[in-house]
Formats: structure tokens, sequence, C-alpha cells
């Protein structure tokens, strides 16, 4: 009778024996390569990691999180990872998370509604994560995403601010900046395309242009709204440039302002001769824009950082970040060449 022990253990693939054998050390120094121990010459080190690549072994995650409580993975949930804010973030938390020495899982509502959230926790649990970092959770509510207990998390421009620590641009100071530059210009009022009804940085963005026209002594005009996409700035931005009352707007980010200049290219209407305008962000097209844009800047690379700090600390110190902390981030209005005094009447 031949026995197939050898193919089933193929199967599983490498053992840690395998890479020892490989290597020459003992099953032991593997383990300790494996853990990052540091009682390891790096000669002896480099040889083990040319073993396992050589053989394809991978440590196992849950195995080391046995042994030493954590998993050296973070989880990401966002609606989407396409849109450039959280595009942006995300890419700092990878970074920033790799810096530490931990990796991370991205996982992306599917379903828009507050069951689309419930879903991705629920594969969540799944996962071999230390902790989880939630970007605009704007379908749902902290009452109904139920998290697993004790677990590290925080939060960006969502409805979970106040339920967990925080970490977000200083929205409302970058709006009164937009909008006291294009009054400081000249212009009688400010309109505004704002970005959907429902999302938290669109409400505070709407609100803070709102009380600042107020402020001024100037009643807010009606609102244009997008969904935060290039093409819906040029879908409002059509109806926007066919009224020549509008000589200053401010847009609740860099993509719609974009698309709204390409409907004032095809439409004649100069800008910033005929039209001011300043957008939010500051993404890396805006400078190249034509004419190059003026708008707000926003850190995302420190916001993904600080995202990354907040679970790591409660991973490492719990009880030593309170659930409200808020990490409110400076923003600076980057003026370039979309805006002007307004037109001689």
């Amino acid at each position: 009778m031949v026995s197939n022990r050898g193919s089933q253990r193929r199967s599983r693939g490498p053992s840690i024996e395998d890479v020892a054998g490989l290597a020459g050390v003992s099953a032991q120094t593997v383990s300790r390569v494996a853990n990052e121990a540091d009682n390891v010459r790096p000669a002896t080190r480099e040889r083990v990691l040319q073993a396992m690549d050589r053989l394809g072994y991978t440590p196992n995650r849950a195995a080391r999180a046995l042994r030493n409580g954590a998993f050296g993975s973070i989880g990401l949930i966002a609606r989407t990872f396409a849109r450039t804010g959280e595009a942006l973030t995300t890419q700092s938390v990878v970074e920033a998370a790799e810096a530490e020495g931990y990796s991370v899982t991205l996982l992306a509502v599917q379903e828009p509604e507050a069951n689309g959230w419930r879903h991705a926790v629920q594969r969540l649990s799944h996962q071999a994560v230390d902790g989880l970092i939630i970007i605009r959770a704007e379908e749902t509510t902290p009452e109904s995403f139920l998290l697993p207990t004790g677990m590290p998390v925080s939060v960006s421009d969502s409805r979970f601010i106040g339920y967990y620590p925080d970490v977000g641009a200083d929205q409302v100071q970058g709006t009164r900046d937009a909008v006291e530059h294009l009054l400081g210009l000249g212009h009688r009022t400010v309109h505004h395309l704002a970005g959907p009804a429902d999302s938290e940085p669109a409400m505070t963005r709407n609100a803070s242009w709102h009380r600042t026209l107020e402020g001024a002594g100037i009643s807010p005009p009606a609102v244009w709204r997008g969904d935060w996409t290039a093409q819906s700035g040029y879908e409002a931005g059509r109806e926007i440039v066919a009224d020549a009352s509008v000589t200053a707007l401010y847009v609740a980010n860099d993509d719609m302002a974009l698309g709204l200049l390409s409907a004032a290219h095809e439409a004649g209407r100069r800008v910033p001769e005929d039209l001011s305008v300043v957008g939010f962000d500051d993404i890396d097209l805006s400078r190249f824009a034509h004419p190059p844009l003026t708008t707000v800047r926003q850190d995302f690379d420190r916001a993904g950082r600080e995202l990354v700090r907040l679970v790591l600390q409660q991973v490492t110190q719990p009880g030593s970040v309170r659930y409200d902390e808020r990490v409110l981030l400076p923003t600076t209005l980057v003026v370039r060449a979309s805006t002007a005094p307004p037109p001689a009447r």
C-alpha cells in the first residue's frame, strides 16, 4: 500500500520544517524570524527570508495572533475607493500602516444603504484584523452598525464622529476662507455647487458657506447639487454658466469644479474674467486645469497617518484614546488663476 501522506503534505503548502531545512536552521529560528524577533543574526534572518521566498512560505497570521495577541493587519471600510477623497486617504493609510509593519485589508461597501455597511462588518468578522478605519459612513448610523466588542476604531468624515476617535479637515474654516476670498475680490455674493444632501462633508461645507454669507449681511442664493463627480459638475455647470448673474462660485470639491470649468469653456464663459471658481481638496489635477484652479487644500496624507495612529494606539495602549477624540487638520486656501474681481457692469 502506497502512502499519500507526502502528497497531502505538499497540497497544504510548504511548512516551517521545509523552510528550516532549506535555510539550514532550526524550526525555532524560522519561527523567530516569522515573528520578527530581535534575537536572530542578520545573516541568518536573510537566509531564512530567502528560503521563505523560494518556497512560497507565508507565516500563519492566526497562529501568530494567538501567541502575540495581534494579527498585524488593519481593516479599512469605505463606500467606494474610486472617489478622490477616499482614494487619497486610503493611499496614505496603506503607507502609514506599512511603515508600522501592518498590512491593510480593504472592504468596499457593496450596497449604499445601511445594510451594505452591516454586511461589510460581517465580512470583517471573518478577517484577521487588529483594528478598523471607517471612511465616510454616510448611509448608516452608529446604532445600526454593530462592530465587534472592543474593536479599536477610528473614523473620517462620517456619521460616527463623537462615537469613535475622528480625523478630519477643518472644512468650516476652509469654506469660510474660500467665500471670504471671493467676497474680498468684490463679488456681491457667492453661489454654491454643493455635494450630495446626505453627505456629512457636503452638509458641513454647505452650512459654513451659508453662515459666512449671512455674517457678511448677504442672503444666500439657491444651491446647486452634484454627487462629487466631474460629470455632475459638468451637468450642473451647464445650467450655472447660463446665468450671467453668477459671477462667483464655491464648489464643494475639485472634481465637480473641473467638470464645471469644462462646461464654462463650452459655453464661452470665461474663467475668471466672467466667472470666478473656487474648489475644495487641491487634488493634483487642480493646478493643471485651465485656468489653474483656486482651491482649499486638505492634507490627505496626514489624515491617513492620524487614522492609523489612533487605531494602533488603541491596539497597543487600550484605554489611552477617548471615544470622542477629534483631530482637526488645518486647511489652506491656494490662490491660483481661476479667481478675479467681478466683470465691470
